[in-house]
């Protein structure tokens, strides 16, 4: 995902203080790292591995879904192996 943001105050002093302090190389990198200790604080996604899988499995079954695309069975996906 892309987002573009502005930020001018306490927030653009706060990122400017983190990248000059050496605690971020760049003002994402601190946006990035305030994300990280929002999860850490609020536990908004418990098993991140699982949930990376799980959209990227919602992603594909859309994919398919578009190209009228059906998932081999185990028998059939094995079959040439046998």
């Amino acid at each position: 995902m892309r987002t573009t943001v502005e930020f001018e105050g306490i927030d653009e002093l706060i990122l400017t203080k983190a990248v000059e302090l050496g605690l971020a190389r760049s003002k994402t990198s601190a946006l990035r790292m305030g994300v990280f200790a929002l999860n850490r604080e609020y536990k908004l996604v418990k098993d991140i591995e699982l949930e990376l899988v799980e959209r990227k499995i919602m992603k594909e079954k859309g994919k398919m879904n578009k190209k009228g695309e059906k998932y081999l069975s185990e028998e059939k996906a094995l079959a040439e192996y046998k």
